[in-house]
C-alpha cells in the first residue's frame, strides 16, 4: 500500500495533466461541431483500419489449417479420379462380367504429406516429409504437388521420409512429350531451380516451345501423364542425333508445401517378376 501511495504521489502531476487535458478536449469537441465531426470521422476510420488488420491477422493464422484441409480433400479427389478412370477404361469391354476389372498398373492411391524441410540452393537437394513407414510410405514412391512432379522417396523411417528432389543430379525421371509420346530422361544440371533438362529425344521429332512434358508411366514411381513442365527452349548440334531440351518445371520448389505420395499397389509383385532372370 505504501508503494502505491508513493507511485501516485510521484506521478500525480502527470495524472492531473492528463485528466484536465481530456476534460478540456471533450469540452472543446462538445462546443464545436466541425472539430467534433472530424474527430469522430477520424476515429471511425482508425477503428475500421484496426478491425481490418485484426481480421487479416486472424485469417493468416487460420490459413494453415485451411491449407491442410484442402490438401487432404485434394488427395481424396485424386483417389476418386483414379477409380473413375479405371471404370471408364472398362467401357471398351463388351463382356459385362469384367466391369469390376482394374488394370494392374492403375491400382494405386495417393497418400497426403507435408514438407517439413526443403532445399533449393544446393548441388544435391532433398525434401523431408512428415509421413513415414507407418503411413504406408516406402522407398521409390513418386511424390507430386498440386502443379506436378516433386521427386522420388529415397529413405523412410517410422514417421518421416526423405525425398530426392528433381533438383538433384541423382534424380532421373522417365518423361515424355505429351503431344508426340517421345520418351526420355529428365535430369537437373545443378544451376537453376526453375529448369531441368530432357535428353534422348531424336532429331526427327518435331518440337514446339510450350509442349507439355509429363511422366511416361514406364516406372513404378509415377503413373503416366503427371505434369512435369513445358519446353522452354531446345538445341541440337549439326552432327548430333538427339536434342538437348530445356524444361521449365511446373512446380515452384521454393513455395511447395503440401504433396501427395503415389502408392502403386502392385509394386512388390511387379518387382518380383521383373527380377526373375
Amino acid at each position: 500500500m505504501r508503494k502505491l501511495f508513493l507511485f501516485l504521489a510521484r506521478y500525480s502531476t502527470l495524472g492531473l495533466f492528463l485528466v484536465l487535458g481530456t476534460i478540456s478536449f471533450a469540452l472543446f469537441l462538445s462546443n464545436n461541431k466541425y472539430p467534433q465531426s472530424v474527430f469522430f470521422s477520424s476515429s471511425n476510420h482508425l477503428v475500421s483500419h484496426l478491425f481490418r488488420v485484426s481480421s487479416s491477422v486472424t485469417d493468416f493464422f487460420s490459413l494453415r489449417s485451411e491449407n491442410e484441409n484442402l490438401s487432404i480433400q485434394n488427395v481424396e479427389l485424386k483417389n476418386k479420379i483414379a477409380q473413375l478412370e479405371n471404370k471408364l477404361a472398362l467401357v471398351e469391354f463388351d463382356n459385362p462380367l469384367v466391369f469390376d476389372y482394374i488394370y494392374p498398373e492403375k491400382e494405386y492411391r495417393f497418400i497426403p504429406a507435408k514438407i517439413i524441410n526443403n532445399s533449393t540452393n544446393r548441388t544435391r537437394n532433398f525434401i523431408t516429409l512428415n509421413q513415414g513407414e507407418r503411413d504406408g510410405i516406402r522407398p521409390n514412391m513418386g511424390v507430386v504437388g498440386a502443379e506436378g512432379v516433386v521427386g522420388i522417396v529415397k529413405t523412410v523411417s517410422n514417421r518421416f521420409s526423405v525425398v530426392i528432389s528433381i533438383l538433384n543430379p541423382m534424380s532421373r525421371i522417365s518423361s515424355k512429350i505429351a503431344r508426340s509420346n517421345q520418351i526420355g530422361p529428365l535430369t537437373w544440371d545443378g544451376k537453376d531451380y526453375r529448369y531441368a533438362t530432357l535428353t534422348d529425344i531424336p532429331r526427327h521429332v518435331e518440337l514446339r516451345i510450350g509442349d507439355s512434358i509429363v511422366t511416361s508411366g514406364l516406372t513404378t514411381a509415377f503413373p503416366a501423364g503427371i505434369p512435369i513442365g513445358v519446353i522452354e527452349s531446345y538445341t541440337i548440334g549439326e552432327g548430333d542425333a538427339f536434342y538437348t531440351i530445356r524444361v521449365r518445371l511446373a512446380v515452384n520448389f521454393r513455395t511447395v508445401s503440401n504433396v501427395s505420395v503415389f502408392d502403386y499397389i502392385n509394386y512388390y509383385e511387379q518387382k518380383e517378376i521383373e527380377s526373375v532372370e
